[in-house]
Parts: structure tokens; C-alpha cells; sequence
């Protein structure tokens, strides 16, 4: 979009700050959910579980949390819908750190698992978050680069939870330098990373609650305590900088007080379950289903594989074989380490100029494809004959699957926003959608658990693999009925244009009024350039009020 001929630039923008807010409330959930990979096995096994039965149990820790979070998801949800995103964001960071603290403080195993089941079910914020970006950034335009945001802070939490797992878990024994002494962390060796976890929590709420604006459309326009005083913060900082505010505070409180009294009376309306499952929103749902399944599978299977010692018995090839790579814990860590650097680098740096160019449906067909294919050719990676061809063509097959991965989590995000038949179902459609994500989390593992352990013994050790590749390949037919829709974007940039235009003209009828034109000119300056509609709207009536 051109420039207006008055020189300014009317082209939609990132909302910048408030996406960065949610980042920094969205980066504590999965540095905890990972955090306790590392420590996971020697705590079951100071519950006095036998070693042989480790295993299972980590299995049943694992599977609770996705479980819980899928009993409640939409709960979440629908919460959002009717108390707003920001209180039931807070809301669920709040009981996500109790739970948290509450496994660090495990002294049995069925404390850890009632302890992991809360966690599952205070995991309420992905969806509402993927609701409040779609909120902000209605923009088809910048979905791509806004929508890459939270998956791209879901992987620098999730590299960054086992780093932290494992270098604060048993401190007395691991850091005897600085917890020697502790008889506190002897009796909680493991409280220590949930502790570290808990200060993330803690940041991400007070951040929250002091600068997030409200994107729900029947809730935003009421009195927010948090971000006067975070505004009032502000305000003090910029004033110690030597910066003046143009605009009066009483001014402007007034002009924010009548445009909400006049908004409070948006009522939302009931939200029926047929104007939720359209055909298209259906579709995606299902997909979600099936990427969740065999994604989590896929990496509870390879650092199996990888540390299943070599067999080169009983071999037919080509498909006939059981061996893994025989590679200890620290080769694998180091082979993630990279893979999820690469993940990081690409997320943000691939994703949003190739849709941008090639449309988000092609691409993801293209990505499915990809996933597909990847998992298919993994087990064979095996064959190589020596250790460096072995570990590189499994590295190069992981970058392989990512840049599948890159584009189908956030791609299906914003089809599955964009398949919402108004802004009043999305947080509901979005809790609907991790629900089926985590039904999905729960029974890939499990299924595709089992049939590696048979495929084993059979000695045909692609079964398990080609298994999840055949289930990957359903969501790659599915992306050839699915579309993206029109979304909610058309009615939100008409309405920001018409605003726009009238505060220019406002603007260009009060140039010959000097004492006018200051206040005008007051009402008009803002410090950031992401201000939300109702900013908009609360200037605009603000002017004509003083005209």
C-alpha cells in the first residue's frame, strides 16, 4: 500500500510491544514442561521405584499432563471468551507455577503425577495466547511473521528447559560449592529448577498484568488497574529521562473514561457449537490431531533409537534390520542442541517470506509432504557404514523434517484462526484445538511406543517408523481440502482506515485554531507505533468532544 499523499504511512504494522509481552508470559510454560526431562528418571527412582519399571512410570508422568490438559483446554478457552484474555492468561500462569513448584517438591510417585496432572490442566495459555495474537494482528498481511512469534519462543523455551533441568537438579551433589551445606535441597534436590522456572512465572505475570492490553472486543474497554500503574511507571520513567507527555493525564483519562462507559455496554452474545465446527474448522482440527500425534511420537522414539545399541545380526535388507546407533546420552543432547538451534534460525527466518510468496496452503502441503518423507527415511540412516555418515544423515534428516515443521505449527494456527466464524468463538475454537492437539500428544506416544517395542523383536524396526509416516501422510491429504478463509481481517482494517480518515480530517479542519490545534495536537501524539483500535477510537471521540 502506497503512502498517503500527506506523507504518512498508512500500511498495517506489527503490534511489536504487545507481541513481545506475550512472548515474555508465553516463554516460562515450556522451559517448565521440558525443564524436568533431564531429572526425570533419577527422581522416579528416588521414589523407591524399581529401575525395570522407570520407564513405565516416566511414560505415565509424561501422559498425565497431556491428559489433564486435554480434559480442560476448552474450559480455558471458553473462560477467555467470557472473562477476557488477559485475567485468564494471568490466571494460568499463576496455577502453572503452583503446579510446578508443587513437582519440585514431590516426595512420592503419586505427588509427581498429581502434581504433573495440575500442570496439564493450568496449560491453558496456548490457546488463549494464539487467540490474543489473532486478535491483535487481524492482518492477513502480517500473520505470517506475527503467528511465527510464539512457536519461535516455544522453541527457545523448550532448548532452554533441559538446560536448566539438568544443571540445577540435585544441587547439593551437582554445585557443592554453593549448596554444599544446603539440608533444605538435600531433602528437595530436585525444587531448584522449578524454583528457576517459578522466577520466569513471576516475571512473565508482573509484565502481564502491568502492559497487556485486553484484545477481547467485550472486554477491552474496561477500567485495567494493571496498566494504569504500569502506564503511571512509564510515565515516571520517561519524566527521569528528561521526556515531557504532551497529552494531560487528566485530559486523557477523561477521554478513556467516556469512550468506556459508552463500550461497557457490549454484551457478548451466547456462542452456539454450530457456528464453531464449520466444515473448513473441522478439517484443520483434524490435522492438528494428526500433526500432534505423530510429532510428540516421533520425538519420544528417536533418542530410543539413537541409544538402542547396534545389531547388525539378522539382517535382510532392505527392510529387515533392529539395530539402533549405540549413542550415549550426551551424543544425542549435543545432536538436539543443533537441531534446535536450526529450529530457532529457521522459524523466524524462512516461514514468513516464503508464505509470503507462495501462499500458506501450498506450502503446507508442501510441508506435510516433507514430514512424511523424512520420517519414512529415518530408520535407514542406520545403514550408513560408519559412525560420522550415521550421525550426519540423521542431523540432516532432522533439519529436513523441521523446515516441515516450521511451516505446519504456525500455518495451521492461522488457518484455524481464519476458519473462525467471528472474533466470539476464537478463544473457544482455540481451546477446542489444544485439546485435540494434547488427545493427540497422549495416544501417538502410546501407540507408537508399543509397536516400535514389537517391531524390535520382529527385527523390522521401520514398522514403527513408517507407521507415524503413514499417519502424516492423512494430514497431507486433508491440506488439499482445506482453505483459508477470510477471517475477521477485511471488517477490522476498514474500520482502522475510517478512524484514520477522520482523525486526518479532525486534524487538517483545527489548523487554523492555534490554542485548539495544541490539544488536538496533544490527543494525537503517541509514543508507540502499535496503539490498538480502541486507542483510535478513544482519540477520535476525544476530539470531536473538545471540538
Amino acid at each position: 500500500m502506497a503512502p498517503d499523499p500527506d506523507g504518512s504511512d498508512s500500511r498495517p504494522r506489527l503490534p511489536v510491544a504487545q507481541l513481545s509481552i506475550l512472548a515474555i508470559c508465553r516463554l516460562a510454560e515450556p522451559m517448565s514442561l521440558t525443564s524436568v526431562y533431564p531429572y526425570l528418571p533419577e527422581m522416579i527412582e528416588s521414589f523407591n521405584v524399581p529401575p525395570n519399571e522407570v520407564g513405565k512410570w516416566a511414560g505415565i508422568i509424561s501422559a498425565i499432563f497431556s491428559l489433564a490438559q486435554a480434559c480442560t483446554a476448552i474450559s480455558w478457552g471458553r473462560a477467555s471468551d467470557r472473562f477476557g484474555r488477559k485475567p485468564m492468561i494471568l490466571i494460568a500462569m499463576t496455577c502453572a507455577m503452583t503446579s510446578s513448584l508443587l513437582f519440585g517438591l514431590s516426595k512420592s510417585i503419586w505427588w509427581a503425577i498429581l502434581a504433573r496432572g495440575l500442570s496439564g490442566a493450568s496449560a491453558g495459555n496456548v490457546g488463549i495466547l494464539r487467540t490474543a495474537v489473532a486478535e491483535m494482528v487481524p492482518q492477513k498481511e502480517l500473520q505470517p511473521r506475527a503467528f511465527s512469534t510464539m512457536p519461535l519462543v516455544g522453541q527457545f523455551g523448550t532448548a532452554l528447559g533441559p538446560i536448566i533441568g539438568g544443571s540445577l537438579a540435585s544441587p547439593v551433589k551437582n554445585l557443592p560449592a554453593i549448596f554444599g551445606n544446603s539440608k533444605f535441597f538435600a531433602k528437595y534436590p530436585y525444587l531448584l529448577p522449578n524454583l528457576a522456572s517459578g522466577v520466569m512465572f513471576t516475571c512473565g505475570i508482573l509484565v502481564g498484568w502491568l502492559f497487556l492490553r485486553e484484545s477481547l472486543e467485550t472486554k477491552k474497554y474496561q477500567r485495567d488497574y494493571g496498566r494504569e500503574i504500569g502506564n503511571s511507571i512509564v510515565r515516571c520513567v520517561k519524566r527521569g529521562k528528561g521526556h515531557n507527555d504532551s497529552r494531560g493525564d487528566y485530559e486523557a483519562l477523561d477521554f478513556n473514561n467516556s469512550t468506556r462507559k459508552r463500550k461497557q455496554n457490549i454484551k457478548a452474545t451466547p456462542v452456539s457449537y454450530r457456528s464453531i465446527f464449520t466444515y473448513n474448522t473441522n478439517l484443520v482440527l483434524a490435522t492438528y490431531f494428526i500433526l500432534a500425534f505423530h510429532q510428540v511420537a516421533y520425538d519420544q522414539l528417536l533418542p530410543v533409537f539413537l541409544h538402542l545399541p547396534v545389531n547388525r545380526e539378522n539382517m535382510s535388507l532392505p527392510f529387515k534390520f533392529s539395530g539402533g546407533f549405540g549413542l550415549e546420552s550426551g551424543r544425542i543432547g549435543l545432536l538436539f542442541t543443533l537441531y534446535g538451534a536450526w529450529c530457532t534460525f529457521a522459524q523466524f527466518t524462512i516461514f514468513p517470506p516464503i508464505v509470503n510468496r507462495y501462499g500458506l496452503v501450498a506450502c503446507l502441503r508442501w510441508a506435510t509432504a516433507l514430514h512424511s518423507f523424512t520420517i519414512m527415511i529415518t530408520p535407514f540412516t542406520v545403514l550408513m557404514p560408519n559412525t560420522f555418515l550415521q550421525q550426519s544423515s540423521i542431523l540432516l534428516t532432522l533439519f529436513a523434517k523441521s523446515l516441515g515443521g516450521i511451516f505446519v505449527f504456525p500455518g495451521l494456527t492461522i488457518l484455524l484462526t481464519n476458519s473462525a466464524s467471528s472474533l466470539q468463538v476464537l478463544g473457544t475454537l482455540n481451546g477446542i484445538a489444544t485439546t485435540t492437539a494434547a488427545i493427540g500428544r497422549a495416544f501417538g506416544p502410546f501407540i507408537a511406543g508399543q509397536t516400535f517395542t514389537w517391531s524390535i523383536g520382529a527385527g523390522y524396526i521401520v514398522a514403527a517408523f513408517w507407521l507415524l509416516a503413514f499417519v502424516s501422510l492423512g494430514g497431507h491429504v486433508l491440506m488439499y481440502f482445506i482453505v483459508n478463509g477470510d477471517g475477521f481481517s477485511s471488517a477490522v482494517s476498514t474500520k482502522e482506515m475510517e478512524v484514520e480518515e477522520s482523525i486526518k480530517m479532525v486534524q487538517r479542519s483545527v489548523d487554523g485554531n492555534d490554542d485548539l490545534s495544541d490539544e488536538v495536537m496533544g490527543l494525537l501524539d503517541t509514543d508507540s507505533e502499535d496503539d490498538s483500535m480502541e486507542d483510535k477510537l478513544s482519540v477520535e471521540e476525544g476530539i470531536a468532544m473538545k471540538i
